[in-house]
């Protein structure tokens, strides 16, 4: 048996001994400078993150401003009886002018109708200022060479006044004027909606001026 001299032994103290499966130890400081680190870390996360949030605001457009980009209302359109004047007329005018009343559109180039305080069997307003119709006017008097305007089969004496657009027709048994005021566009446009309406009703005259070239 082969012994082991004091030689070739060297004796290990019994609490330095370890066991070779066991793996070491950390040492305390060590766990102590790990534990800052995850604390720094975790701090430093949502930090990290408010600073991204702020860049991003930074970089970001401002909002449209509402009162800049949205479009102005609309004057609300005054739904009060417009006055007009309602003067009697014969049996033939009155019967006329109720048949054209009744198939007048409920609109006038996007105006909605509004009442008036006399004669709705003559008489109708449209919009704000309102541009109105009368039936039954006096036929209007004119010169030989006055420039008259076809719309829509009717036959129509224009009038520019300090006050608006007044179309007058000169070829109907009941003549019908529209009065375009000028806080609106002073426009023939007015009389093409309103013509469809007059055929329907209205007969014309046997004779109607020369310058009425249908």
């Amino acid at each position: 048996m082969a012994q082991v001299t004091g030689a070739d032994r060297t004796d290990t103290p019994a609490g330095d001994r370890t066991d070779p499966a066991t793996p070491p130890r950390p040492a305390r400081g060590d766990r102590t400078t790990r534990q800052a680190a995850l604390w720094a870390t975790v701090v430093a996360l949502p930090l990290t993150l408010l600073v991204g949030v702020l860049a991003i605001a930074q970089l970001s457009p401002d909002p449209p401003d509402d009162a800049a980009t949205s479009p102005t209302p609309a004057r609300p359109q005054s739904t009060a009886p417009v006055e007009m004047p309602a003067p009697a007329l014969a049996d033939r005018p009155a019967t006329l002018c109720r048949a054209l009343l009744s198939r007048l559109p409920a609109t006038l180039r996007g105006l909605n109708q509004r009442p008036v305080t006399a004669g709705a069997e003559q008489n109708a307003a449209y919009g704000d200022p309102a541009v109105t119709l009368a039936c039954g006017v006096p036929a209007p008097t004119f010169a030989p060479d006055a420039q008259l305007w076809v719309v829509n089969g009717v036959c129509w004496l224009p009038e520019q006044g300090a006050d608006g657009l007044r179309l007058t027709t000169v070829d109907r048994e009941a003549p019908v004027r529209l009065h375009v005021p000028t806080g609106q566009s002073q426009t023939l446009e007015w009389a093409a909606p309103v013509s469809e309406s007059i055929v329907s009703s209205v007969p014309s005259v046997p004779d109607p001026p020369s310058g009425c070239v249908f």
